[in-house]
């Protein structure tokens, strides 16, 4: 049986390869290609490595490449920071436990209702285990039921928030997905992900689409333009960072 994490490795590979053209890495197109990307001995040829031994990596098998291959494996594909990161990840971090909801400490609590700006914490599967009124007023988490209080659900599943993040909304989920995939392909096989997955593809007919472009990025900080239904028009700026605390906690600030 194939490892999760194997197969996330292997499936990662794949979709970068795919979407590489011959031209882009300096190599002929030629006149028999049946897809548009790279075959995979063109990728051991530009890595460095055998063939088979490559192709043992796309199929999932318990291959495991040392530092030097992956980063041979990195330049091959063209990879960004973000990509080469998340590859290192896959190959190299530890084996996880079963996913259990993080518990939010009580001084981080407090630290959260007192500032004046939204804000929330979120963990590891993007679920929202703590917010102030001021995000509760903008996003409504308390009207949430506690297993649908997630913001890759409330952006992707929820009715009438499509409408509160306007014409942002398309890229803003295309966002979120890149940044969920980063994270899930670590914990691939784990129930919690999986049930999450799940219910992410029946509530949303964009999801499938967005997920199959296997596309990974790192959380950073932006602007949305919210389109409130009694707030009006709110121009938010906002950073997130991780908790001293736990590092699986992210605390989110929403500001003008």
């Amino acid at each position: 049986m194939i490892d999760p994490r194997h197969e996330a490795l292997g499936n990662f590979l794949r979709s970068r390869r795919e979407k590489l053209t011959p031209q882009a890495v300096g190599l002929p197109a030629g006149r028999r290609r049946r897809a548009t990307g790279l075959r995979r001995e063109e990728v051991a040829e530009l890595a460095g490595i055998g063939v088979d031994w490559y192709i043992r990596l796309e199929q999932g098998r318990a291959v495991k490449p040392s530092s030097s291959t992956i980063d041979s494996l990195a330049r091959a594909l063209r990879l960004s920071r973000t990509e080469h990161a998340h590859l290192k990840a896959l190959v190299r971090g530890p084996a996880r436990k079963p996913f259990v909801r993080e518990q939010v400490p009580v001084g981080l609590r407090d630290l959260v209702k007192s500032l004046n700006q939204p804000a929330y914490i979120s963990g590891r599967r993007w679920d929202v285990l703590a917010w102030n009124d001021q995000a509760d007023e903008i996003f409504g988490f308390s009207r949430l039921a506690d297993e649908d209080r997630n913001t890759l659900l409330l952006m992707l599943c929820t009715p009438g928030v499509r409408k509160l993040f306007g014409a942002q909304w398309k890229e803003l989920a295309r966002r979120m997905v890149a940044q969920f995939r980063a994270t899930y392909d670590l914990w691939a096989g784990d129930p919690a992900f999986a049930e999450l997955l799940a219910r992410l593809r029946q509530g949303s007919r964009e999801f499938d689409e967005l997920w199959a472009a296997h596309d990974v990025n790192a959380l950073a900080a932006g602007e949305k333009l919210l389109e409130h239904p009694k707030k009006g028009r709110l121009r938010l700026r906002y950073a997130t960072f991780q908790a001293n605390d736990d590092p699986a906690l992210k605390l989110a600030i929403y500001y003008t």
